[in-house]
């Protein structure tokens, strides 16, 4: 930033590098700050920005760089001693006292030997904050229990609710906690066995007649009886098996005489 391109007011202007330019220019910015009480901080300053120096509300820093030299005429190049004269009058005396006169060469005083000399230190006055997250500050937690005779230590501090919220945290306590006079009861549990469940009794069970009962034992199930066996005198004949087929009445045999069985003929 330079020195004639300042920051809305009432923003500090910061000179970090100004090379000069028409002692005019630099007069009416200088007043210009003079009258808004604008706080100055310079960097590196040459030339005609050494105005800024007669300024009540000027800084710099160790490290600062002025770099002083006499005025010249833009267009012929030549000294202009009057000019000069108005500068090195605006200067501190002290710092005037350190440079003597102005040459057409610079010279440079640093900001620590302006410092020595009686400037304001922009690092001192001003120093830099470095803004931190502060840790906010956790409440302590109370924790509220069930039972109305818990310790103090896990009482709530406070109830925000009122008197309302206080009656209803007693009935759930009352609700939820078990009287110390009153027996715990065990849990039972009932198991049931098939082997010792009650059987229906002969009149509820409708019998049936011994002859058509059909086993339904394992042993039933998986040795099935046998037909009864016919007596050695009675011969299997072709009467006891399955006729191949049945002729429908009306119909005709279709298969020559040699495929039809003598009993179907």
């Amino acid at each position: 930033m330079g020195y004639l391109s300042p920051p809305p007011a009432p923003a500090p202007v910061v000179v970090y590098k100004d090379v000069g330019g028409l002692v005019t220019d630099y007069e009416a910015q200088t007043e210009q700050y003079r009258r808004e009480n604008r706080e100055v901080r310079l960097h590196e300053c040459r030339s005609a920005c050494t105005l800024a120096l007669s300024l009540p509300n000027v800084c710099v820093y160790p490290d600062s760089q002025i770099k002083f030299h006499q005025a010249y005429n833009a267009i012929t190049r030549e000294v202009d001693l009057g000019i000069s004269a108005k500068l090195f009058a605006s200067y501190p005396a002290t710092v005037q006292q350190r440079l003597g006169y102005l040459t057409r060469e610079y010279r440079i005083l640093r900001g620590s030997e302006l410092i020595a000399l009686g400037m304001r230190n922009c690092n001192g006055d001003n120093p830099v904050l470095i803004a931190s997250r502060k840790q906010r500050q956790t409440a302590p937690t109370a924790v509220a229990s069930a039972r109305p005779d818990a310790p103090a230590a896990y009482a709530p501090t406070a109830n925000p609710f009122g008197d309302i919220a206080r009656r209803v945290q007693t009935a759930v306590a009352s609700a939820l906690s078990t009287p110390e006079d009153q027996p715990k009861a065990s849990i039972r549990i009932a198991v049931a066995d098939r082997e010792n469940l009650p059987r229906a009794s002969s009149d509820t069970v409708a019998r049936s007649d011994p002859s058509t009962t059909i086993s339904r034992s394992p042993a039933a199930l998986e040795n099935p009886p046998l037909p009864p066996r016919r007596p050695p005198s009675e011969a299997f004949t072709t009467k006891d098996a399955t006729p191949l087929y049945a002729m429908i009445p009306g119909s005709q045999p279709i298969l020559s005489a040699r495929f039809v069985p003598v009993e179907n003929k």
